[in-house]
């Protein structure tokens, strides 16, 4: 553990940079809890709120066969991860910070 950065109660890597983000899971003192999410970043063009979305598959039972489904979050994005459309990352749920945003994202995936 480097100086600076608490845990979080999951493994995932740290992010190298620093930031004063009061909102960051980090280095701030928002508490992650919940579900655990992978996906991949669409949009950053809100301050400090990313979009990513999550694709899977349902099975749908009367035609046995499965369906792409796929959902969109609305993410708080700290700055010390610096996060660009189209990256991988694990988003965690967190208390509501704004009205649509209730998730932070804990890692960037590489």
């Amino acid at each position: 553990m480097t100086a600076g950065i608490k845990n979080i109660g999951i493994s995932v890597n740290p992010p190298k940079a620093e930031c004063d983000d009061p909102n960051c899971p980090f280095h701030g003192s928002l508490k992650v809890r919940g579900q655990v999410i992978d996906g991949k970043v669409v949009s950053i063009k809100m301050d400090k709120t990313a979009v990513v979305e999550r694709n899977y598959l349902k099975y749908q039972q009367k035609y046995e066969r499965y369906e792409k489904r796929s959902n969109r979050y609305t993410v708080h994005a700290p700055s010390c991860l610096g996060l660009k459309v189209g990256d991988e990352v694990t988003i965690m749920e967190c208390r509501p910070i704004s009205k649509t945003v209730s998730f932070v994202v804990v890692e960037k995936r590489e």
